[in-house]
C-alpha cells in the first residue's frame, strides 16, 4: 500500500466537528492517508452552533486537529482555515497567523497554474444565515433530526447487507426549491469570482460536491463530511478532481484502512486542467 500520496492542494469543508453527524474519524483517516503542500479547511470545520446547544466534543474531534498538525510537522504543509457560518466564533480572532504554516482567514485567493481561484466558505450570499440566524438555527435542528433518523435507518440497511443511503440528500434532491437554491447559489458564487477577477470559485456550505464551468467561470464545491464524505484535490499538473471516502477494505487486526478513498468515484471527466 502506498501511503501519503502527495497532492499539491487538498480542500476540505463542512466537517462539523462537535456534532453527532460529523464523520470525524473518516476525515482524519483521509488526512492520514493523503498529504499535501497546502491544506484548505474551508469553513464549518467546527460546529460552534451545536456546541453551544447540545453538541459534544469527543476524542475523535481532537484527533482530526492532531492529524492536521502532523501534516504541518511531517510535510511542511501550509494550512489555511477559512471561517464558515457554523464556526463564526472565529470572527473574534481573525485574521490570525500562527507561525509560518497556519492561518485563520475570512477568504483566500489560490493560484493554480495560470489561473486564480477565489476560495470562500460560501455563506456570504446566504441571507438566512447572515440576516435571520434564528431561522438558520431552526433549520439546523431539523437537519440534525434528519441525520439522527438516517443513522438508525442505515443501521437497519447495514443489517440487511445494503449500502449506505443518505436520506437527507434524497430529500433535498426532490425539493424543487432546494434545487433552485443550489442553482442560484452557484450563479452568485461564480459572479463573485468574476468580480474578484478570478477564473474560478472554490466553496462549500451547501454539502453538494461539484466541479463544472458556469458562464466561463470554474465552479468547485468540496462537499462535506456529514453526508458525501468528499474532498477537492489538485495534483502537481494542476488538475482538480473530487475524491470520495469509502470504508471498504479495512484491516480488522490493525485498524488500517487499505483504501480510504474510492478512486472509482473520482470525477475524471470533470477534472479541470489549469
Amino acid at each position: 500500500m502506498q501511503l501519503n500520496t502527495q497532492f499539491r492542494t487538498i480542500v476540505l469543508s463542512d466537517i462539523h466537528l462537535g456534532t453527532a453527524g460529523s464523520k470525524a474519524k473518516e476525515a482524519t483517516e483521509f488526512l492520514r492517508y493523503y498529504s499535501c503542500q497546502k491544506l484548505i479547511l474551508n469553513g464549518d470545520i467546527v460546529d460552534g452552533w451545536q456546541l453551544k446547544q447540545y453538541g459534544t466534543w469527543k476524542k475523535k474531534h481532537t484527533a482530526f486537529f492532531k492529524t492536521v498538525l502532523k501534516q504541518i510537522v511531517r510535510h511542511d504543509t501550509k494550512v489555511i482555515y477559512l471561517r464558515g457560518n457554523h464556526d463564526d466564533f472565529l470572527d473574534q480572532i481573525m485574521p490570525l497567523k500562527v507561525g509560518k504554516n497556519f492561518s485563520i482567514r475570512k477568504d483566500y485567493t489560490l493560484t493554480s497554474g495560470t489561473k486564480k481561484f477565489y476560495v470562500t466558505h460560501g455563506d456570504v450570499f446566504d441571507s438566512i444565515t447572515s440576516q435571520m440566524k434564528w431561522l438558520a438555527y431552526l433549520g439546523d435542528m431539523g437537519y440534525t433530526f434528519l441525520l439522527w433518523v438516517n443513522k438508525f435507518y442505515n443501521n437497519y440497511r447495514s443489517w440487511r447487507g445494503l449500502p449506505y443511503y443518505s436520506l437527507s440528500q434524497q430529500v433535498k434532491s426532490r425539493i424543487k426549491k432546494a434545487v433552485s437554491y443550489i442553482s442560484d447559489y452557484e450563479q452568485k458564487l461564480t459572479e463573485l469570482a468574476r468580480a474578484r477577477h478570478c477564473d474560478g470559485i472554490i466553496c462549500g456550505h451547501i454539502h453538494q460536491p461539484a466541479i463544472h464551468t458556469l458562464d466561463g467561470i470554474i465552479y468547485m464545491n468540496s462537499g462535506d463530511w456529514v453526508e458525501s464524505l468528499s474532498a477537492l484535490v489538485e495534483d502537481h499538473e494542476g488538475n482538480w478532481s473530487l475524491l470520495y471516502y469509502t470504508p471498504d477494505l479495512t484491516d480488522n487486526e490493525t485498524g488500517i484502512t487499505e483504501k480510504p478513498v474510492d478512486t472509482t468515484k473520482q470525477i475524471i471527466d470533470n477534472a479541470v486542467p489549469v
